[in-house]
């Protein structure tokens, strides 16, 4: 056993809570039912989740009601001229260029299959220990489009450029995560929960720091692989649940 185990699980059980979700933007895919529902909001309330929460909630929300509050249907069925009152949708640096370019991806992807889990899992081979496959395949097909704006790269981050793919993996640990607590979704198959990396900022960084789990001083994929690796000693089948434990430190207790 890890000699943080205990006190990190118990972090964990006091963090991974409903209470948690109002004011954390996983509350925008919990307004749904729907799979397909749950997966756009929740890929849009991760990719925006930076900056302050109340903004970053109110402005998912806002891009929600422009879809009538049924994602999906508004995807597959959207034409050009709907698009009209989001031009001016922006948030810190994502505009209404990257938010027409996601959707019309969306559309494209949906016409081909009704996950999104296809978009990451196409890309991971049988023997993957984690999913660095997934997202620097993910990032590829993301931008396979004729018509892909440059600026909009920054907003679907890859290991291969080193970053930390924070959101992207908040994102899948809120889709693949099955532990019955009601945070987390749990509604992809394909992926383990023992194949997530831990999603890294500045918070679960320096947490992670001061308690010996991370050396690197950077906030990177080398990084994130460094720590998920250590929390890996303290549940090798999922060990991103520290996640709540890290984050939840650095926030609310201001370790």
């Amino acid at each position: 056993m890890h000699p943080l185990q205990q006190f990190l699980d118990q972090k964990v059980d006091l963090y991974n809570q409903p209470s948690f979700i109002e004011k954390d933007p996983i509350s925008i895919p919990h307004r749904f039912s729907r799979k397909q529902d749950i997966e756009i909001s929740g890929l849009f309330a991760a990719v925006l989740a930076w900056g302050n929460r109340t903004t970053i909630i109110n402005n998912c929300n806002r891009l929600l009601q422009v879809m009538d509050n049924a994602p999906y249907q508004f995807v597959r069925s959207f034409k050009d001229t709907d698009l009209k009152p989001l031009i001016s949708f922006v948030h810190r640096t994502f505009n209404a260029t990257d938010l027409f370019y996601f959707l019309h991806f969306l559309q494209y992807h949906y016409e081909q299959s009704d996950t999104l889990e296809t978009a990451f899992t196409q890309f991971i081979n049988p023997g993957s220990t984690d999913i660095a496959q997934a997202l620097s395949g993910l990032h590829n097909y993301f931008f396979s489009l004729p018509d892909a704006p440059e600026r909009t790269r920054k907003h679907i981050a890859t290991p291969v450029r080193n970053s930390a793919c924070k959101r992207l993996n908040m994102y899948l640990r809120w889709m693949v995560r099955k532990d019955g607590k009601g945070v987390d979704f749990g509604l992809w198959d394909s992926i383990t929960p023992a194949q997530l990396v831990c999603p890294l900022d500045v918070h679960v960084g320096n947490v992670a720091r001061r308690l010996g789990l991370l050396n690197r001083l950077q906030d990177d994929w080398k990084a994130a692989t460094e720590l998920t690796a250590s929390l890996r000693l303290c549940d090798p089948e999922d060990p991103v649940k520290y996640d709540f434990a890290l984050f939840g430190m650095g926030v609310m207790e201001r370790f």
